[in-house]
């Protein structure tokens, strides 16, 4: 049987251990507090212990490490024993703090032939597993929205705002369910406590299919909450993770007559579940992805979509809640990383892509244009000649731009904007050569399906 090193057995971590441990491939602990390893010692006599994380990294009778350490240590920790110590690694959530990190874990696990497997535990939750089951099955029909409340007046975290604590589970159970990326965010916050650290969180997604995803956030909250509410053209399902049913069935529906909606009331039922403990479950599967050779279901990429959503929140909790355009990247479908250009996408041999700018499948970027570095081109976008855009611009899904247009920081298209030739943005109202005024760059934000500079 394989072992696995526990690194950071505190709050959460002690679960890993304990369910490692039960599944017989508990082989060591590491937390840098002496209290907790004596605890430790008490409970798991025989595990060895330890203080020093390079030990853990260069036992050769380990065949992976699970980290349950705070968030702002999880890249670091994971690097090294990817790069140092060859190990299979399981990272708590979130993988990492940022999806430039997150992306580079991906490359170094590809690069050593090792599992990285991120902690989305409720990816393993035979409740939420039953739900997405039905769902795909169409038991609830077309999928209008998901709201999700995850509120509690727990631990209040320095390294972290509220949003990066609590959201990332439910980021990621609305995209399992959904099967699909969020086109726009729209994240707005409370600093109660502190200043620029958000305890209070209110998040929209929107989707192609139609569908929004609504997630509410809070330390401040007397009361615990973690449910779901996921509701259909033919019935809603509540999944209530402190209630001992879990899942509970509404027949509730909405019937038109004579182009008036109205809401018929059903039934409502409880919906059995085979239980196991999730964790369990998520622990059983890390180890098992060592053997079959499949990538774990919350796997890197997983996971980096998720890192992707997370920031496009802070983006949007930053800008007091302006909507930001998402797009599915391209590592989503494939087997490597690349920050740059996503498959299909057609750039001429004279343009220029920066450093740090994506370019969506589908796009095509004509002859001497120039994409700047933090650009994202949406999928299926068309960029003309002489086209020069950025940095840090954001352009939707199929936009037109034709030759000679100009677009600079501070401007944002949504999807399926045409730009007419020689359309110049500005996002300084009086510049002058001589005096910088950036400081006083004004945004423009173009609506989806607008034309400017056509007939």
């Amino acid at each position: 049987m394989s072992r696995v090193a526990v690194v950071g057995a505190g709050a959460w971590g002690k679960n890993l251990v304990r369910n490692f441990e039960y599944l017989h491939s508990l082989g060591m602990i590491c937390d840098k507090d002496p209290g907790v390893l004596s605890d430790m010692a008490g409970l798991y006599p025989g595990v060895p212990l330890t203080q020093d994380f390079e030990e853990v990294v260069r036992d050769p009778d380990l065949a992976g490490i699970a980290i349950a350490t705070p968030a702002e240590t999880h890249y670091e920790l994971a690097r090294r024993a990817l790069e140092v110590g060859n190990k299979h690694v399981f990272v708590e959530k979130p993988l990492a703090l940022n999806a430039a990190d997150g992306a580079e874990l991906i490359r170094f696990a590809q690069e050593a032939k090792r599992v990285l497997m991120v902690g989305h535990l409720l990816h393993y939750h035979p409740a939420v597993r039953k739900l997405r089951s039905m769902i795909e099955a169409g038991e609830l029909g077309q999928i209008h929205y998901i709201y999700a409340t995850r509120l509690n007046m727990g631990k209040i975290r320095s390294e972290e705002n509220v949003l990066w604590s609590f959201a990332p589970h439910d980021v990621s159970m609305i995209l399992l369910l959904l099967g699909e990326m969020p086109t726009g965010v729209r994240t707005t916050g409370g600093n109660h406590l502190r200043q620029d650290f958000p305890d209070v969180t209110t998040t929209v997604m929107d989707f192609g299919s139609g569908a929004q995803g609504h997630i509410f956030t809070s330390w401040l909250h007397p009361v615990k909450e973690q449910k779901l509410v996921v509701v259909g053209s033919k019935a809603t399902m509540v999944f209530d993770d402190l209630d001992g049913e879990k899942l509970r069935l509404f027949e509730h529906r909405i019937d038109w007559q004579g182009g008036t909606p109205g809401a018929t009331k059903g039934s409502s039922r409880p919906i059995p579940v085979k239980w196991e403990e999730p964790l369990t479950s998520e622990c059983r599967h890390f180890l098992e992805s060592f053997s079959n050779g499949k990538p774990p279901n919350t796997d890197g990429k997983e996971a980096l979509r998720v890192l992707s959503v997370l920031e496009a929140c802070q983006g949007s909790l930053e800008q007091g809640g302006r909507r930001v355009l998402m797009r599915e990247y391209e590592h989503r479908d494939t087997d490597t990383v690349d920050p740059g250009t996503g498959p299909s996408a057609f750039v001429h041999e004279t343009a220029v892509i920066d450093p740090g700018a994506r370019i969506g499948p589908g796009a095509k970027i004509w002859h001497f244009s120039h994409v700047l570095r933090d650009t994202v081109i949406g999928a299926r976008c068309s960029l003309g000649q002489n086209v020069v855009v950025g940095p840090d611009v954001t352009v939707g899904d199929g936009c037109k731009v034709q030759n000679n247009v100009t677009i600079c920081k501070g401007v944002t298209l949504e999807e399926q904007v045409f730009c007419g030739p020689s359309v110049i943005f500005t996002n300084v109202r009086n510049p002058r050569a001589a005096i910088p005024r950036m400081d006083r760059m004004e945004p423009t934000l173009v609506r989806r399906g607008a034309t400017i500079g056509g007939m």
